[in-house]
């Protein structure tokens, strides 16, 4: 199942990112590029934006990713949404030019928006992931910090979304 949800991770690239500031949600819609074995979600924003500031003040963030566009129609059923939990973080300044480059390789509509000064290039560190296929099949993952081996996930199927 950990396969399946990294592939999608992997080969979507728009998100929403849920940010909360106090008890107040926020939702925006983001593109994205991963690291090489999807532990890691990296994303650009201004520094003078409400999600910013709310993943300054709370880096706990839930990020949707799902399959509603190519499901459309009669395939509604089928519509996949896995929700990624994770830890905004900063990107170390050695790391900082692999993942501009990344994100511009994948989306160079972009190239205004990181070359603008207060632009900030920022990762999501994934803790957990949920995928739910139609509206009955959930599975979780639980990314166990200790080790980078997948079998240090934790597996849990669940007969409907918690």
């Amino acid at each position: 199942m950990l396969q399946r949800m990294k592939k999608m991770v992997k080969e979507k690239d728009i998100c929403v990112l849920a940010t909360v500031s106090g008890t107040r949600p926020h939702c925006s819609l983001m593109t994205y590029v991963t690291d090489e074995d999807c532990r890691e979600i990296y994303m650009v924003s201004l520094r003078d934006t409400k999600k910013f500031r709310n993943l300054a003040q709370n880096p706990a963030v839930s990020l949707l990713i799902d399959t509603r566009e190519e499901d459309a129609g009669t395939r509604r059923s089928q519509t996949k949404a896995l929700t990624v939990n994770g830890i905004f973080q900063g990107v170390e300044r050695g790391k900082q030019e692999w993942v501009r480059s990344r994100i511009l390789e994948r989306h160079p509509h972009l190239k205004g928006l990181i070359g603008q000064e207060g632009a900030e290039i920022f990762s999501v560190r994934i803790e957990s992931m949920q995928l739910l296929e139609g509206a009955t099949d959930s599975y979780f993952e639980r990314m166990d910090e200790s080790s980078e081996d997948e079998k240090n996930f934790s597996r849990k199927k669940e007969g409907r979304n918690p």
